[in-house]
């Protein structure tokens, strides 16, 4: 039979019971566009999730004192180390070639006041190399430098949220501040970074020179952290153990055989996991919405079989005069599968709209993409194949006679 006309036919028919053909491919519909619009949100975020592990910082090493688990929203530290100081962040940056700079830090939850006001903020005692290793900028004035930090004066840099909660908004340039009992002047203001995958928010921070903070408001020798900036990501392995050993050997962990009492992680371990994580996140969701085409097809498979008991007669009449098996098989494949594709072309549609729109209403990272659109198309063209072929086969098998008989 031609394939044209087999089209021809198919499409009449189709249109000859609309309703029926509409359920049809609601059910198309409703699984492609569930699928893309999962998949959209899911790919959103780990976009989203990447980024800000992008914005921590450019191949960046983080060593922290004490056993550290890191997971989304929940940084776990276990014990207490005194051992980590200024010095080895100082000697992991002189050291070691396959490091740009080095950051130390210590920070602590402190009241501060301005005025008659009074918040509670994480104050970060650091150097300037933290603004290059942490990918962090001034928006207005100016971040203090190595001869303020050297000179332990005492001076401030705010976070934005600072700057709205306890300034209002206003210019603080050159105001004065106490953090504890101490004061300090205002020299800058941050740049809104947000909240970082610690759950850490980074507007509610004020940032003063390390050895000011170690000396004069915490009272401490030694630090929390070391935010190390590797000279790219090839090296970026390599350059974790030296650390590692570098630190060993200040510690003397070699030659007391004890274990390390700091933790190392490298930008990608954490882009590797997240990516993992949310990998599995857009699978699953995908799947469940996958569940709906699936139902689609069994509604393509019902409307199908319903479709063979009517026309009965019609193709014993085919099958009569010259119609071949293979003919029937193909006419009742053709039907099925102009479902499938018709549902899923509107599916894409409303999957693409629909994802937009979730976007917009809620404000979450949603992400189309070519292979969630081309896997939703696939996916349900084959299941119109799938479900399409069990009717087509008991089609193509009725006798002539026996055909022509039946009411």
């Amino acid at each position: 039979m031609n394939l044209l006309r087999t089209i021809k036919i198919s499409r009449k028919q189709l249109s000859a019971h609309k309703l029926r053909t509409a359920l049809a491919l609601l059910g198309i519909v409703v699984g492609v566009s569930a699928v893309i619009i999962m998949i959209a949100i899911g790919t959103g975020a780990q976009r989203e999730v990447l980024s800000k592990i992008e914005e921590m910082g450019t191949n960046l090493i983080i060593v922290n004192a004490a056993e550290v688990q890191r997971s989304p929203g929940r940084l776990q530290v276990r014990g207490t180390v005194t051992t980590l100081t200024v010095q080895d962040a100082e000697v992991v940056e002189r050291d070691i070639p396959y490091v740009v700079t080095a950051a130390p830090v210590q920070s602590r939850r402190m009241q501060v006041r301005y005025g008659n006001l009074t918040s509670s903020v994480n104050v970060v005692g650091t150097t300037p190399a933290f603004q290059d290793v942490r990918n962090v900028r001034v928006r207005a004035g100016s971040f203090f430098d190595e001869h303020d930090d050297i000179a332990l004066r005492r001076v401030a840099v705010i976070g934005a949220g600072i700057h709205r909660s306890l300034f209002g908004g206003q210019n603080v340039m050159g105001e004065t501040i106490r953090i504890g009992n101490v004061p300090f002047e205002v020299i800058g203001i941050m740049e809104s970074k947000g909240v970082d995958l610690d759950g850490v928010d980074q507007d509610d921070q004020i940032f003063i020179p390390i050895r000011t903070a170690l000396r004069r408001v915490f009272n401490l020798t030694y630090i929390n952290n070391i935010y190390v900036q590797a000279q790219h990501r090839d090296v970026m392995d390599v350059a974790a153990e030296r650390i590692r050993e570098i630190l060993r050997e200040r510690q003397r962990l070699i030659a007391q055989d004890r274990p390390d009492d700091f933790t190392i992680h490298t930008q990608l371990e954490l882009l590797d996991a997240q990516r993992e994580t949310t990998d599995t996140f857009t699978m699953l969701i995908g799947s469940i919405a996958g569940v709906s085409l699936f139902v689609g097809g069994i509604g393509i498979l019902a409307i199908m079989l319903i479709s063979v008991r009517e026309r009965v007669n019609e193709i014993g009449l085919r099958m009569a005069v010259g119609a071949r098996r293979k003919d029937v098989l193909t006419q009742f494949l053709l039907e099925a599968s102009m479902l499938s594709i018709g549902g899923g072309i509107a599916g894409i549609v409303f999957g693409i709209a629909g994802s937009i729109v979730v976007g917009i209403a809620t404000a979450w990272a949603t992400s189309v993409s070519l292979y969630s659109v081309l896997l939703a198309f696939i996916f349900s063209f084959s299941i119109g194949l799938f479900f399409g072929v069990y009717p087509a086969r008991k089609a193509s098998l009725l006798d002539p006679i026996e055909a022509l008989r039946s009411e």
